[in-house]
């Protein structure tokens, strides 16, 4: 799903509030944190992604890998945070703007 700018600037007026859920260290995306990411996304819809490697094209690599696994949308990063969303089709939590 790639929602429009005005859905992009609502999901992050709501993720303004929010804090990390999922840290990603030194060793990187494991089975287990991908598990527990796709359990945290489907819950919750909108989450923040916290990751804590090297440079930056590290991180940029890790956050386009949990992207492309989960079918998730990045919302925003800044720094080493991101912000990704992905609709739950069975219980929709956020209702996003149409235009």
């Amino acid at each position: 799903m790639n929602p429009s700018e005005s859905q992009k600037k609502y999901l992050r007026g709501l993720g303004h509030q929010l804090k990390p859920t999922i840290f990603v260290a030194d060793g990187g995306l494991t089975e287990s944190l991908l598990a527990e990411f796709e359990t945290t996304l489907e819950h919750h819809e909108l989450i923040k992604v916290k990751v804590r490697v090297g440079d930056r094209s590290a991180r940029d690599a890790i956050i386009a890998d949990m992207c492309d696994t989960s079918g998730a949308a990045l919302i925003q990063r800044i720094g080493n945070v991101a912000l990704l969303y992905r609709q739950n089709p069975d219980k929709k939590k956020i209702k996003l703007p149409t235009r």
